[in-house]
C-alpha cells in the first residue's frame, strides 16, 4: 500500500536498518523477555536516536516530525521502539532546562551511544497518574541530596546509564500548590551502589523491560539538579507534547502494520472458493481501521507542525495520541479477526503486536486523562479531578 509519507529519505533509511532484524528476531526477544540490544545498538550507530539533539552536541538536529517518522517506521516494520524511544523525548528536559555543564557532559555521549538515557522515574505505586502525590523525597544535606522512595514502571532502568528522576524536595504541606516543590535530578546510575539503588524487573504481558526501583539513602551530588529546585513538575510537563506526538507515531506504525498484514493475509486466504476479503464482514473492519489511522495521522502531522513551529500543540498532541492509540487498537482487532485462529499463533506475529499496541490505551497517559484535558483546557468545563 502507498501512504502519504513525509521525510522519505529518513523513512527509507530506517526501513533498510529494520530489514536486518527479522520477525524471528523480535519473536526470540519476546519469548525470552530479552532486551533487543543488537537493534538498539544499530539504531544508535545510525544516529537515529540522536535525531533531536543539536549539531553542537553531535546529534542530527532534526525536527520532531522526522523523529516521529523514525519511530513510526520501526513499528510499521514489525519492531517495537519502546526499547529506546524514551531517549528521544527525555533528553529534551536536559536540553531545555539543564545547565551548560550537564549538556556538555552528557548530550554528546547520548548522541553517539556512549551513554544511554532511557530511564524515567516518575510513576509510583501509590500515586499513579496523580504525579503531585508522589512520595519519593530528596533532602539536601550539604553538597548532596539524599533520596528515599520507590518508583514503578521505570522501563529500561537495567539498560540505562542515566535516569531522570522526579522527586519531592519540599514537603507537600509547605507549598501553595501540590505540584510545587518537585524537582528533577539527572542521576548517573553507574556511580550509585546497589545498597542505595535497587532495580527489580516487573514481568508484563509484553516485552517492555520495565522495572520497579527502590532508593535507600541514595546520595546524589547537588549538581545533578536539573534547572531550579521545586520547578520539576513544569519541566516534566514541558516535554509531554513531544512524548505524546512520538508515541502517536508508534501507534500509527502499528496500525499500518496491522492493516497491511490483514489485507495481505485476507487476499490470499480462500474460504468457500473466494478470498475472505471479498466478504464485507472482513472488508469493513479493515477499511474502518484504515480511515481511523489516516485521521489520526493527519492530526499527528498538525501536532508535529505546530511543535516544530515553536507553538503550543497541547490540544493536537493529546488528540493525536488518543486517536492514534484507538486506531492501532482497532487495526489490531481487525487483523486478529481476519487471521482467525492463526492470529493466536506466534509465528504470524499478530498476537505479539496485539499485546504491544494494547499498552497505548493506558500509557504513557490514559485515554481518560486526555479526555479530561480536552474537557477542561479546550472546552472550558470544570476540572474533574
Amino acid at each position: 500500500m502507498n501512504y502519504d509519507l513525509d521525510h522519505q529519505d529518513i523513512r527509507d533509511g530506517v526501513r533498510k536498518l529494520c530489514q536486518q532484524f527479522s520477525s524471528d528476531y523480535w519473536r526470540r526477544c519476546d519469548r525470552a523477555r530479552a532486551y533487543p540490544a543488537e537493534f538498539v545498538d544499530a539504531l544508535t550507530r545510525s544516529g537515529y536516536l540522536g535525531a533531536l539533539i543539536p549539531h553542537e552536541y553531535g546529534g542530527l538536529e532534526l525536527p520532531l516530525l522526522a523523529a516521529a517518522a523514525i519511530l513510526e517506521e520501526i513499528h510499521r516494520a514489525g519492531g517495537n521502539a519502546a526499547a529506546c524511544h524514551a531517549q528521544m523525548y527525555m533528553m529534551g528536559t536536559v536540553l531545555r532546562h539543564g545547565s551548560d555543564a550537564q549538556k556538555a557532559k552528557y548530550l554528546p555521549g547520548i548522541a553517539d551511544g556512549a551513554v544511554r538515557l532511557q530511564a524515567f522515574g516518575v510513576t509510583e505505586p501509590g500515586s499513579g497518574t496523580d504525579t503531585a502525590a508522589l512520595q519519593t523525597t530528596a533532602r539536601r544535606r550539604g553538597e548532596r541530596y539524599i533520596v528515599n522512595g520507590q518508583k514503578l514502571w521505570t522501563s529500561r532502568a537495567e539498560h540505562s546509564d542515566l535516569m531522570l528522576l522526579l522527586c519531592r524536595t519540599t514537603s507537600i504541606d509547605e507549598v501553595e500548590r501540590r505540584s510545587d516543590g518537585l524537582s528533577v535530578l539527572l542521576i548517573d546510575m553507574r556511580e550509585i551502589s546497589e545498597d542505595q539503588l535497587l532495580i527489580r524487573p516487573v514481568r508484563t504481558m509484553m516485552n517492555h523491560a520495565t522495572t520497579e526501583v527502590f532508593f535507600k539513602d541514595m546520595e546524589v551530588p547537588v549538581d545533578a539538579l536539573v534547572g531550579d529546585e521545586g520547578m520539576g513538575f513544569k519541566y516534566i510537563l514541558s516535554g509531554m507534547n513531544a512524548e505524546r506526538i512520538l508515541i502517536a507515531a508508534e501507534c500509527i506504525g502499528d496500525a499500518k502494520w496491522f492493516i497491511d498484514k490483514a489485507v495481505s493475509y485476507g487476499n490470499q486466504r480462500v474460504v468457500f472458493d473466494r478470498p475472505i476479503t471479498q466478504n464485507q464482514g472482513i472488508q469493513f473492519p479493515i477499511a474502518r481501521a484504515y480511515a481511523d489511522m489516516r485521521a489520526a495521522e493527519l492530526t499527528l502531522k498538525e501536532a508535529g507542525r505546530r511543535f516544530d513551529a515553536g507553538e503550543n500543540p497541547g490540544e493536537e498532541a493529546n488528540m493525536a495520541k488518543m486517536l492514534a492509540a484507538d486506531a492501532s487498537w482497532r487495526a489490531a482487532e481487525a487483523c486478529l479477526q481476519t487471521h482467525g485462529g492463526f492470529g493466536f499463533a506466534d509465528e504470524y506475529d499478530v498476537e505479539r503486536k496485539y499485546r504491544e499496541t494494547r499498552l497505548y490505551q493506558v500509557a504513557p497517559i490514559s485515554t481518560n486523562l486526555i479526555l479530561s484535558y480536552l474537557s477542561e483546557h479546550v472546552l472550558g468545563m470544570p476540572r474533574s479531578y
